[in-house]
């Protein structure tokens, strides 16, 4: 197995293990960071743990993929697995956070209840659809012998979800994360929602050649 394949399996190994970290009811039930009361309620030692362990996973996503075209080893595993890693990683992380949307911090009170929570089940949702529709065209496209390489609004999209989640672990300990955190995943949305609008119209013919 190729070094690029040994990081992809890494990464998804650390998937279960963020799973088993949250449920382990010591882990949820301990703050290492304490915020003000009425602003923040801090974060949990699940979370503190987990956002390491996500921060590893995004590290192998970055190197897997540049050791693999600088190296020319890039494998028929590497594609199927590296980008179904990427997938199954950020919608763990984005369960993750929904399941704790149960505390809001005060100065988030005033906004619209459908964006009070860090990860809406709405954006959740938008995102779900996106990458179920891009994997449908591309396997559409696979049948046909044809390749839809990777666009880079769509490696951008990946990039700032990322990024946006990894703020996301320590929101609720101060404000101004909070906002980062919130700010970044409004982009990534953004970005989601135009990536998957491009696939569609470099896609149309494909999609529309058995309609």
């Amino acid at each position: 197995m190729t070094l690029p394949n040994k990081l992809t399996m890494f990464r998804i190994i650390l998937i279960p293990v963020m799973i088993v970290i949250y449920y382990i009811p010591y882990f949820r039930e301990t703050l290492v960071i304490e915020g003000k009361i009425g602003f923040y309620y801090g974060i949990n030692l699940s979370m503190f743990i987990n956002f390491f362990v996500f921060f590893v996973a995004s590290i192998t996503d970055f190197f897997d993929g540049y050791i693999a075209r600088k190296k020319g080893l890039v494998t028929t595993f590497g594609k199927f697995a590296d980008p179904l890693a990427d997938k199954v990683l950020v919608f763990t992380a984005m369960v993750l956070f929904m399941l704790d949307n149960g505390l809001v911090a005060s100065w988030a009170e005033d906004l619209p209840n459908f964006i009070q929570d860090m990860m809406p089940f709405w954006a959740f949702m938008i995102i779900l659809i996106r990458e179920f529709a891009v994997s449908g065209i591309r396997m559409m496209a696979a049948s046909k012998g044809k390749v839809i390489p990777a666009a880079k609004m769509g490696k951008y999209k990946t990039a700032t979800t990322m990024l946006a989640l990894l703020f996301m672990f320590f929101a609720h300990t101060c404000i101004a994360i909070d906002v980062i955190g919130r700010s970044l995943m409004a982009v990534a949305l953004i970005l989601t929602i135009v990536s998957g609008i491009e696939y569609f119209i470099n896609s149309k013919d494909i999609i529309l050649e058995s309609v």
